[in-house]
């Protein structure tokens, strides 16, 4: 006997900008073919006026601005069983009650890891070549006189600091270059690290031979100030520091001391803290520090992505599948 697939009532849930850059009209058509979808966005604003339609909701799509899964949103939402959160951190609404209750929480941290890799691993390359102070120095002397010594990608030491998602992608793409790659994280196997090519080092030995060391820590309380002033300046001449992870696991402060006495020293920071740093903080005015406004992460095309990750964890929901981005309580005291 055929069972009709099984079209459980779903419902979109987010902040309204956000909506449909992380799930376009094409997800959205895909979505609605396979559950019962509410129709437009129940904004996390006004979620309180519709509770009759999430009374019977199963499935909840959500993005940046999900509500906090409290008592009240709990007892909302009776039918709830999983929230497919197409953004990367959880941290701001995952509770234990909503776990008691066997609500099951996705996240598209995979899929933000991909853009957050691909900025690091060229950010890394292009600072091997030193290209943002050559190409200052270039526009400032008016010529193509190439003063400053480059470290190049020809067994050049580079150092990785936390080998989560974002951090193996990185190691794995710099297996293509000729470089000695080291990585500091007390929580991965050695097996991992050799997979990768990396060898694992301290952070001491890393910040001491490295040209260049990439940030991917989690931001968590044992990380914050991890990266100490005195563990910047033990950098080689000409070194580049590159954060893509977030601003607190520096201390900035330190980190400023240093780069005003080392002008040789670069700092590329995508974060900082707090973000955007103070209008009369000194990152704005030192030559050595460039700063972008956290764009490694998914920005504009690249967030359907994490939509579609979670349309295609729908699809084992609804197959009975293991899920593939399920934050278990194990995995959420690692994520940023």
């Amino acid at each position: 006997m055929h069972h009709s697939p099984r079209h459980p009532k779903a419902a979109y849930l987010l902040s309204k900008e956000v909506w449909e850059v992380i799930y376009p009209d094409w997800l959205q058509r895909e979505i609605s073919s396979i559950v019962d979808i509410t129709p437009g966005i129940i904004g996390s604003d006004c979620w309180r006026d519709h509770t009759t339609a999430l009374a019977s909701v199963e499935v909840l799509f959500s993005g940046w601005g999900m509500v906090p899964l409290d008592r009240e949103f709990l007892e909302a939402t009776p039918s709830l069983r999983v929230v497919l959160y197409g953004a990367g951190s959880v941290r701001g609404f995952y509770t234990d009650e909503a776990r008691q209750r066997g609500v099951r929480i996705c996240s598209a941290w995979q899929a933000n890891a991909v853009p957050v890799a691909e900025f690091s691993y060229a950010t890394i390359l292009l600072s091997l070549k030193r290209v943002w102070r050559v190409a200052e120095t270039a526009k400032q002397t008016r010529s193509f006189r190439q003063p400053l010594r480059l470290p190049g990608a020809f067994r050049t030491k580079v150092g990785m600091v936390s080998m989560g998602a974002i951090g193996r992608r990185v190691a794995n793409w710099l297996k293509n270059h000729d470089l000695e790659v080291m990585a500091y994280d007390p929580y991965v196997d050695e097996a991992t690290l050799r997979s990768l090519g990396v060898r694992r080092a301290s952070l001491e030995e890393i910040f001491a031979t490295c040209q260049v060391v990439s940030l991917h820590t989690p931001n968590l309380e044992e990380t914050a100030g991890l990266i100490t002033g005195d563990l910047i300046r033990s950098m080689p001449d000409g070194a580049t520091l590159i954060n893509t992870a977030r601003g607190a696991v520096i201390r900035e402060d330190e980190m400023i001391d240093v780069l005003r006495d080392r002008p040789d020293l670069t700092a590329m920071l995508d974060v900082t803290h707090p973000e955007p740093p103070p209008q009369d903080s000194p990152l704005w005015d030192l030559s050595n520090v460039i700063l972008t406004p956290h764009i490694a992460g998914s920005i504009d095309g690249e967030c359907a992505r994490m939509g579609e990750y979670m349309l295609d964890e729908l699809r084992r929901y609804l197959a009975g599948e293991p899920l593939k981005f399920e934050v278990t309580p194990d995995l959420f005291l690692r994520m940023a």
